[in-house]
């Protein structure tokens, strides 16, 4: 489809960079598109504003960011004399656009309580291949560049890599809504600083220090922000009374639920029938923040203790209690809390693991193992940045860190 005429574009104002621009019909019809207007219902941050109030952003603005950045590192390579058609333009628009189509709400606790086996991931492949029904094959292109089936390759890297235009956004997006300014990379100098060289994605050595503060950002954010521990215990929490919820369900409970939460409750899909089934993936088009948080306040004061415990708490915010250590849980303590825990609220049993929970959580900022982010020298040579910088231990980045936490009511006194 060819770029449509000034007076059909459409502008966005977004808060972070400002006017975006729609510069072609078929974009626009897409993003009018419900499958894309639900992401409007979805926070970016899942529960991540019950520590950070500013986090209300939503995957609607983050997708439009992610396609506002897309255009500005075509262009730029375009400009150093790469070859990148209309229709390839177009195509990496697309893959980035709707490169989050699929999450559902909340974040990932969805698809860990709810829907097994299907990840956000397999959901929003699906969804491509209905659009591109719907929309007469028009996609096409960009699902190939999603799916790294295109020959240009550095088209699907400026989607999904190391250095790709979703984080780009999501760590200058989520800085900005939670006010955390460790977060703040300069998105603009990393893409004037964007090469091709061999098919790959490179940066000009000039933009070294600006790949180093990015690194520094994304490990930052995650301890601060994505990863934060009162966060970790809320989305913990939420996942808890999913799986409760789902637990009742499966018993013939009665549960207070919207017309589409109740379907993936009281019913298990897979990904075949997502994929098979057009009436699974309409009820899930119809699946998001809301459906959950209505629920939440309505089990509030269901007769099941831990459903409405676990529904009181996160609907008014009283969060359970975290510790976080770099080893494992002692696992006297854990029965301890346990004891405590069934003299306290006289639940079974078996029932003690919806209150007393442990896990692990691990990040790193790089990982060159899985890709590499290629530093170009003005005499052609290529380093990686873990060789090429000199201010920055890349290898600590590049090391993943493990930790554990534990998780329990604060009316609880451990030792």
């Amino acid at each position: 489809m060819s770029i449509s005429s000034a007076n059909k574009r459409k502008i966005f104002n977004d808060p972070v960079y400002g006017f975006i621009t729609i510069p072609n019909e078929l974009l626009f019809n897409i993003i009018e598109h419900p499958y894309f207007q639900r992401l409007r219902r979805i926070r970016q941050l899942g529960l991540s504003h019950l520590v950070y109030p500013g986090a209300l952003h939503t995957r609607f603005h983050h997708s439009m960011g992610a396609m506002y950045l897309m255009r500005q590192a075509i262009n730029v390579l375009k400009d150093k004399g790469n070859e990148i058609s209309d229709e390839e333009s177009l195509g990496a628009l697309i893959a980035i656009l709707l490169h989050d189509i699929g999450h559902g709400p909340y974040s990932h606790t969805l698809e860990h309580s709810i829907v097994n086996g299907v990840t956000h991931e397999d959901i929003s492949e699906i969804y491509m291949d209905k659009l591109n029904n719907i929309f007469n094959g028009e996609l096409e292109l960009g699902l190939e560049i999603f799916r790294d089936q295109y020959p240009k390759k550095f088209l699907h890297k400026l989607v999904a890599s190391q250095l790709d235009m979703d984080r780009l956004d999501y760590l200058k997006r989520d800085s900005f809504f939670t006010g955390v300014s460790e977060g703040i990379v300069s998105a603009e100098r990393i893409i004037k600083m964007l090469l091709v060289v061999n098919d790959e994605l490179a940066i000009e050595a000039k933009g070294i220090y600006s790949i180093e503060k990015f690194l520094i950002a994304r490990r930052l954010m995650y301890w601060q922000v994505y990863l934060h521990k009162t966060v970790i215990a809320a989305e913990y929490m939420l996942m808890k009374v999913l799986k409760r919820a789902k637990q009742l369900a499966k018993r013939g409970v009665e549960l207070f639920a919207t017309t589409a939460f109740k379907t993936f409750l009281y019913n298990d899909y897979n990904k075949s029938d997502f994929m098979n089934n057009t009436e699974i993936l309409a009820m899930y088009s119809q699946l998001d923040d809301f459906d959950i948080l209505t629920s939440l306040k309505e089990w509030t004061n269901h007769p099941d203790k831990v459903l409405s415990y676990l529904s009181h708490c996160i609907v008014n915010r009283r969060l359970f209690r975290i510790e976080i250590q770099p080893d494992e849980f002692c696992p006297d303590k854990i029965d301890q809390l346990k004891r405590e825990a069934k003299k306290e609220f006289g639940v079974k049993e078996e029932d003690l693991d919806y209150l007393i929970f442990t896990d692990a959580t691990s990040n790193y900022a790089y990982n060159p193992q899985s890709e590499r982010i290629n530093i170009l020298y003005k005499d052609g040579s290529i380093k990686d940045i873990g060789e090429a910088s000199d201010q920055l231990n890349i290898s600590v980045l590049s090391k993943p860190v493990t930790k554990y936490f534990l998780c329990y009511p604060k009316v609880l006194q451990p030792d």
